[in-house]
C-alpha cells in the first residue's frame, strides 16, 4: 500500500503518472476522507518552488542560491516532492554557502550521533528501535520497573526515570496523531515517530517531551525517509519552538508569546483588546493550541506545511546555521547580529523588517502576528456576537479548513509592519 509506504515511493509513482493530485502525497485512510478538510494549497506553475527550480538554484558544487529560493517560497510554497530536502535548509540543518560534499559530510556526523543517542536509550528501554512502541507505564515515580513493562532494573538517576515516565504519555500521543493520514496505519511509521521524540527527549532533558512536539515532528517523519535526518530537522524545528514548551509547576512557556499577542492587539486594535480584557480573555489563553502547534488543527495536512514554509521562509536568517551549530543551550539568542546589505537580501522578509527597524525581541516571532491576523479577521464578530469567553473560541474554531495560509502571512506582516510603526511613537 503506498500510504504505508515513504515518501519517496509515492514521488517515484507521480512521476510516472505525472499525477499532481496532492492527495496522492499524503493519502487520506478511505474512513477517515469524509471528515477531513480539503486542501486549499495547490502548486502553481512560475509561483511554487519545483523541483527543477530546486535542482537549478544549485552551483555546480553545491552551493545554494537562497535569495531565489526564498523569494520562490514566499510566492507560492514548496512542490510536494522537494518539501523534505528544502525544509533541510529554511529550518537551518545545512549552510547554502556549503558544497555538496561538505553537507554529505555534516549529515553522517549526524546521523553517527543520532545513532549512538538512540543506542543509549535503548540500552535502557530495549523496545526503541524495534518497530513498536509503548503506551503504559513502564517505571514507577521512584524508579522501579513495572510488572512486565519493557526494562527488566531499576533506576536512581532522576534524569532517567523522568525520561522513561514520559515515554508512555510519546506512545498515547503518537497514536492519535495525525490519524487521518494512511502513512500512520503502519506501526513501524508510528514507531519511527516514537523512537525520535524518546531520543529528543533524553537528548534535550531540560524540556524533555511535551504534547504537541509529536504534531511538530510527525510531518519530518513523513518527509525525511531517513530516520536520522528527521530528527535532526525536527530538532532545528523545536530551536525555535522550545521555548513555548518549558513547563513549570505555574505556567508554560507559551505564555510569553501570548503576552506579546496581548501587547500587539492593544497596540493596533485597542477596542478588540478592550472587548476581550471585558470577556476576562486578556491573557489570549484561547489562542494557546495556535502557538503551540503552530496552527496544525486550524488548516489541513497539507495546508499546515504550507503555512510552516511561508513562515519559516519569511523568519529565515542567514546565520541561523552557525548559531545553530552550537549547543541548544547558547543557541537561544538572535540571529540578527552581524548582517550586510548582501545577508540582508538574504533575509525572509519578516526577519529582514525586523533587522532593519532593530528589534530584537524573540518572543516577536511570525506565529504572533499571524494568530493577531485571525483575530483581525474575525475582529466584527468578535466585538458583535462574543459574550463570553466560549464565544471567542467558538469563532475561532470556524475558520479551521476555511483560511488561506498565503492571505493570512500577508495580513500578519501587514499587522507587523503597523505594530512596529505604532509602537514607536
Amino acid at each position: 500500500m503506498v500510504g504505508c509506504g515513504g515518501l519517496s515511493e509515492i514521488v517515484d509513482i507521480m512521476k510516472r503518472t505525472g499525477a499532481e493530485d496532492l492527495g496522492d502525497f499524503y493519502p487520506i485512510r478511505p474512513d477517515c476522507q469524509a471528515d477531513t478538510p480539503k486542501p486549499r494549497f495547490k502548486p502553481r506553475a512560475g509561483k511554487t518552488l519545483s523541483e527543477r527550480r530546486w535542482n537549478a538554484a544549485f552551483s555546480e558544487d553545491g552551493h545554494l542560491d537562497i535569495e531565489k529560493v526564498l523569494r520562490r517560497i514566499q510566492r507560492g510554497g514548496v512542490h510536494p516532492a522537494i518539501k523534505g530536502s528544502v525544509w533541510e535548509f529554511v529550518l537551518g540543518c545545512f549552510d547554502p554557502n556549503s558544497t555538496y560534499e561538505e553537507r554529505n559530510q555534516l549529515r553522517q556526523r549526524r546521523r553517527e550521533q543520532y545513532i549512538r543517542w538512540k543506542a543509549e536509550c535503548q540500552h535502557m528501554v530495549p523496545v526503541i528501535g524495534s518497530g513498536k512502541l509503548i503506551t503504559t507505564p513502564i517505571i514507577t515515580d521512584v524508579g522501579q520497573p513495572v510488572i512486565d513493562s519493557a526494562i527488566n532494573s531499576s533506576f536512581s538517576d532522576k534524569r532517567s526515570i523522568q525520561w522513561m515516565l514520559a515515554l508512555h504519555q510519546i506512545g498515547l500521543d503518537v497514536v492519535r496523531t495525525d490519524r487521518a493520514l494512511a502513512f500512520y496505519e503502519s506501526e513501524k511509521n508510528q514507531a519511527k515517530l516514537w523512537d525520535i521524540l524518546a531520543v529528543y527527549a533524553w537528548v534535550d532533558n531540560d524540556i524533555s517531551y511535551v504534547q504537541g512536539m509529536n504534531d511538530i515532528c510527525s510531518p519530518m517523519v513523513i518527509l525525511l525517509e531517513n530516520e536520522a535526518d528527521a530528527f535532526w530537522c525536527f530538532e532545528r524545528a523545536m530551536r525555535r519552538l522550545r521555548e513555548n514548551f518549558r513547563c513549570s509547576a505555574s505556567s508554560m512557556g507559551v505564555q510569553t508569546q501570548l503576552s506579546t499577542l496581548s501587547q500587539v492587539i492593544k497596540t493596533v486594535d485597542p477596542k478588540l483588546h478592550q472587548h476581550l480584557e471585558d470577556l476576562d480573555g486578556g491573557e489570549y489563553l484561547f489562542a494557546f493550541r495556535m502557538l503551540m502547534v503552530l496552527f496544525r488543527r486550524e488548516f489541513s495536512f497539507v495546508d499546515s506545511l504550507y503555512l510552516w514554509e511561508l513562515m519559516w521562509a519569511m523568519e529565515y536568517n542567514p546565520n541561523i546555521f552557525s548559531l545553530y551549530e552550537k549547543p541548544i543551550a547558547e543557541s537561544d539568542k538572535s540571529a540578527a547580529s552581524m548582517l550586510n546589505n548582501k545577508l540582508l537580501k538574504q533575509c525572509g522578509k519578516f526577519e529582514r523588517n525586523k533587522v532593519k527597524t532593530g528589534c530584537k525581541d524573540q518572543q516577536s516571532a511570525l506565529a504572533v502576528f499571524l494568530v493577531a491576523s485571525v483575530l483581525e479577521a474575525k475582529n466584527k464578530r468578535i466585538l458583535k456576537e462574543a459574550k463570553g469567553l466560549d464565544d471567542v473560541v467558538q469563532i475561532l474554531s470556524d475558520i479551521t479548513g476555511n483560511m488561506d495560509a498565503r492571505k493570512v502571512c500577508k495580513e500578519a506582516l501587514k499587522i507587523h509592519k503597523k505594530y512596529l510603526s505604532k509602537a514607536k511613537k
